[in-house]
């Protein structure tokens, strides 16, 4: 259980606290509620930008790493799909710094030509080096699209292509700053080693002055079923050829996205896994294989993604996969396998959750999307899945026609 105390100011920022005597130290995240599906269609990309474009200055601080680093803290960032956040951990008496530093660049950042040049030019180098210069590093790009025909998931946080970076202004950044960096489209979550009165006199002090600004209603495109699998082949110069399979799941914190999780916990969490066991270890298919969720606020995805070893074709390895997915969707789990899943998920839950920038991180996802007191319902939401529900999960999930797959081949 994690307890927690939660405020919101007149402004609409929304604050929690939780308090752990047991570290010396202090995380602060804030989580603003716009990421990559905000974006333009034809200028992709700028929520990540933007991101970089936070650390270059407010207009009362010319430098925000060093005035971090003067504590004794560490701190980054980084943007999804739904989110962007920004978090630091920082010797707890040092905690005020924080909220003097984040407080300011909420407030007004320094906009000038000069800033946005250097971040351009790095997010640019950031998407050739990670997605185009990077062996398997452009199947976001390629499944992105085939999955998401309407939504605006249909392109990675990257963007679609580096020329809609080049091409951003100094009044497309100041409009998404105003637009989507406003206390009351923000949660801020501090834990560890604070008293709660102590954190909501200093949320008060320091971002209380901070107007609301107007945030546009979201009205974004559903995506419709395909009707239909999807499929895409490519060659690269890669080591081996490889196989991705994608497959429509529901929103995060639904019970279809906690039974999806489940099944990719089935599929290939650890060496006893199913996937690994038969695929890897017994007919040796496969040099690797994996499975996870992307844990999106609107329908995301499982994708399953395995290297194929020398001898067996992109066809037999996909195969081998389908058959594994029909049996899990045919008959249901036998007990002791259930039973060592959710025993797995406690125990990591737990683990997760004895870091402090953990908490506050999940303490912000979750007062987002359904109320942070629902972090606590986690553990009693997975017990209570039976084995019927996530064969017919499975079932559900692993239809050919609400799949995208990508053969992705060597090169000779």
């Amino acid at each position: 259980m994690i307890h927690f105390e939660r405020l919101e100011l007149g402004n609409g920022l929304r604050v929690l606290v939780h308090e752990d005597t047991s570290t010396p130290l202090a995380a602060m995240n804030l989580m603003y509620d716009v990421g990559s599906r905000d974006e333009d269609p034809e200028k992709t990309g700028f929520a990540h930008l933007f991101e970089h474009l936070m650390f270059g200055g407010s207009v009362n601080i010319p430098d925000f790493d060093t005035e971090m680093q003067k504590t004794g803290g560490e701190n980054n960032a980084f943007t999804g799909n739904d989110i962007t956040d920004y978090y630091c951990t920082l010797p707890a008496e040092n905690i005020e710094t924080a909220f003097w530093l984040e407080s300011d660049r909420m407030l007004q950042l320094d906009f000038n030509e000069r800033s946005l040049e250097v971040q351009r030019q790095v997010v640019v180098e950031e998407f050739r080096q990670r997605y185009l210069n990077q062996p398997y590093g452009d199947i976001w790009l390629l499944l992105c699209p085939e999955a998401y025909r309407v939504h605006p998931y249909g392109w990675p946080t990257i963007g679609k292509d580096p020329e809609h970076i080049r091409q951003a202004t100094l009044d497309d950044a100041k409009k998404f700053f105003y637009t989507h960096y406003a206390p009351n489209n923000a949660v801020l979550a501090v834990t560890g080693n604070v008293r709660t009165e102590q954190v909501f006199r200093l949320a008060e002090k320091w971002f209380a002055p901070i107007e609301r600004r107007e945030v546009p209603v979201r009205c974004l495109p559903q995506e419709p079923e395909h009707g239909e699998a999807g499929f895409l082949s490519v060659e690269r110069q890669v080591p081996a050829c490889a196989v991705y399979k994608t497959f429509r799941i529901d929103g995060i914190f639904t019970h279809g996205y906690y039974c999806a999780d489940m099944l990719t916990d089935v599929l290939a969490l650890g060496r006893s896994a199913r996937l690994y066991q038969r695929l890897v270890k017994e007919k040796q298919m496969f040099s690797e294989i994996n499975a996870f969720i992307t844990g999106d606020a609107d329908p995301g995805l499982l994708l399953i993604h395995g290297k194929i070893m020398p001898g067996i074709s992109v066809d037999q390895a996909d195969a081998a996969i389908m058959r594994e997915l029909d049996e899990l969707s045919s008959a249901v789990l036998p007990p002791p396998e259930l039973e060592k899943l959710k025993n797995r998920f406690e125990a990591s839950f737990v683990i997760h959750h004895m870091n402090s920038l953990n908490k506050a991180m999940q303490l912000c996802r979750h007062e987002l999307i359904d109320g942070a007191y629902m972090l606590n319902r986690e553990t009693e939401i997975y017990r209570s899945i039976t084995a019927e529900q996530l064969r017919t999960a499975a079932a559900n999930i692993f239809r050919r026609e609400n799949s995208v797959t990508l053969h992705y081949n060597a090169r000779a």
